[in-house]
């Protein structure tokens, strides 16, 4: 393989197979396992690879409700909104975005009772000025990754 495509293959292989060992990637990219190791070295070291961990399926560990939050934020206020959000345990994901609102967060929730307490709870902040709240009916897709390099076709 020329390594001038082997990290974006290194990476495809890792997204089709997680806990592949280094072996076994270097068998599949034909490549010795020192190329392999110093190539995901330098993938982590540049952040393009953030870690390994396993997908979780909330719904069946019995979170099942899952809220959208839409939150507009006094102009100041927009750093130490998003990193208390951030911090929070079931908030899985924080955007600052452009639009009517400044923030989308997603969170999961056990149920109805539990999202409710826990978004009064963080909405008490006098800096947040609006906020919209969606709970999804049904998931259509979610946590989904693509291969480096593919085209919008694929």
């Amino acid at each position: 393989m020329a390594y001038e495509h082997l990290d974006t293959e290194l990476v495809n292989e890792l997204l089709e197979n997680g806990r592949a060992s280094l072996r076994s990637l270097a068998e599949e990219l034909d490549v010795s396992v020192t190329t392999v190791s110093n190539h995901l070295s330098d993938l982590e070291s540049e952040g393009v690879i953030q870690g390994y961990t396993p997908v979780v399926n909330y719904d069946a560990a019995g979170y099942d409700v899952t809220a959208i939050m839409q939150l507009k934020v006094e102009g100041s206020a927009l750093s130490e909104i998003t990193a208390t959000l951030r911090d929070h345990a079931q908030i899985i994901s924080v955007y600052e975005v452009t639009g009517d609102y400044d923030i989308i967060a997603i969170g999961k929730f056990e149920d109805t009772d539990d999202m409710n307490d826990q978004i009064k709870a963080l909405i008490t902040d006098p800096d947040l000025t609006r906020s919209n709240t969606s709970i999804v009916l049904e998931t259509i897709s979610e946590n989904e990754q693509f291969r480096l390099g593919a085209d919008a076709d694929d």
